[in-house]
């Protein structure tokens, strides 16, 4: 066994490869990845929402085999777990958009490709056989989200996911400290924390620098480093409004998911535009900081749309109960961001693949203490009632 392996063998929780993702990667990298924010309220919010939850297990019932497999926007998945959308993966490991969604495809689970991610539509659907979805920054330039969405659409993918809570970047006060800025200028602080980190620089080295293939031609000509990244975030249509969703709705053919909802009327006017799924966000605190958490929004939404659509939620999911306590809140099934990438961080494909095998292990474990055989027998009587009542 590898020293990679073992290291991987021994991580028992999300937390455990977010530490060694914390060690191996430079500092302002690492920050990127885990901050939030402004004074990261949100990010912080997140996590307490879930951790606030608390199960009521019931005894006597057969869950020798608990079954995870459920339906997640019409089609049956392993597991109830969807990988969210990550742009600049590949500054924790090379490729690391490729790594995760060949995990995802190992596991079951449906993988959602960035418009920011360092490997094009077409390439990822040639090289992975799995579910696999396509998220969409809508920009001021309308035809280059057009030819997004008809690419998407010729390469086959099952679902496009609109992101609607970026009218604006939020104002990351870590990434301004540590001078991670798109584009990126080096500086010796830089230059310092690569050389304390050979085996990441080395990797990177090798793989060179990430290049944004879905944006290429957005400046006029066949840039897609990270100027061109710069340029995506300079040009996020602010103006984006209903009308402009309802005919999105009817340029996508297939399913159609909206991102980053969080009142219960947005979501009921969604599903009225024929909208397939809410997906409940608010962008893993990396936003409006003070936005409420997810898990503190899902059941009202929930409650409003009365299951006509599919409903998922992500935003500080970081063990597999959380799983189990979205899908008592209302949801089909919940997304990882943070968690996939801190496993690509510790070792690539295989890091994702542990971190994956942690949550669904530790979701079937979860099933079994509370009494849940399966996925579709989990309702709102697994809480405790006074947070039932609450959340009403």
């Amino acid at each position: 066994m590898s020293y990679l392996d073992r290291a991987l063998s021994r991580a028992l929780s999300i937390a455990d490869l977010r530490r060694i993702a914390m060690r191996r990667l430079p500092r302002s990298v690492f920050e990127f990845i885990d901050g939030g924010a402004e004074d990261e309220l949100t990010l912080a919010g997140n996590r307490a929402a879930f951790e606030r939850l608390r199960i009521v297990p019931r005894v006597l019932i057969d869950v020798s085999t608990p079954e995870l497999q459920t339906e997640i926007v019409g089609q049956l998945a392993a597991a109830p777990f969807v990988i969210a959308p990550m742009g600049a993966c590949a500054l924790a490991w090379p490729d690391a958009d490729l790594a995760i969604a060949r995990a995802a495809s190992a596991h079951g689970i449906p993988y959602t490709l960035s418009t920011m991610a360092t490997i094009s539509i077409e390439r990822m659907a040639d090289a992975v056989q799995g579910r696999l979805w396509f998220q969409l920054y809508v920009l001021r330039d309308r035809a280059m989200t057009d030819s997004l969405v008809d690419r998407a659409n010729s390469a086959g993918y099952e679902a496009l996911v609109v992101t609607v809570d970026l009218p604006a970047g939020g104002k990351r006060e870590r990434d301004l400290r540590n001078g991670i800025s798109v584009p990126l200028r080096m500086t010796s602080r830089h230059l310092v924390e690569g050389i304390t980190h050979p085996a990441w620089a080395l990797r990177m080295l090798r793989g060179g620098l990430p290049e944004f293939e879905n944006v290429r031609g957005l400046l006029g000509d066949d840039s897609a480093g990270l100027t061109i990244a710069a340029r995506v975030g300079q040009n996020l249509d602010a103006a984006y409004d209903w009308d402009d969703l309802a005919r999105l709705r009817e340029r996508w053919p297939r399913k159609l998911l909206v991102k980053g909802v969080a009142h219960p009327t947005d979501a009921v006017r969604m599903v009225s535009l024929g909208v397939d799924g809410i997906w409940v966000s608010n962008h893993g605190g990396r936003q409006l900081d003070g936005a409420i958490a997810s898990a503190d929004a899902l059941p009202r939404v929930a409650a409003e749309l009365q299951g006509k659509a599919a409903l998922l939620i992500d935003s500080g999911v970081r063990r597999g109960i959380d799983a189990l306590k979205s899908r008592a809140l209302g949801a089909q099934a919940v997304a990882i961001g943070r968690a996939a990438l801190f496993g690509a961080s510790a070792g690539g494909e295989a890091g994702v693949r542990r971190a994956l095998e942690i949550l669904t292990g530790e979701l079937a474990l979860a099933m079994k203490l509370s009494g849940v055989p399966t996925m579709q027998s989990v309702d709102r009587s697994i809480l405790r009632s006074d947070q039932a009542r609450k959340e009403e």
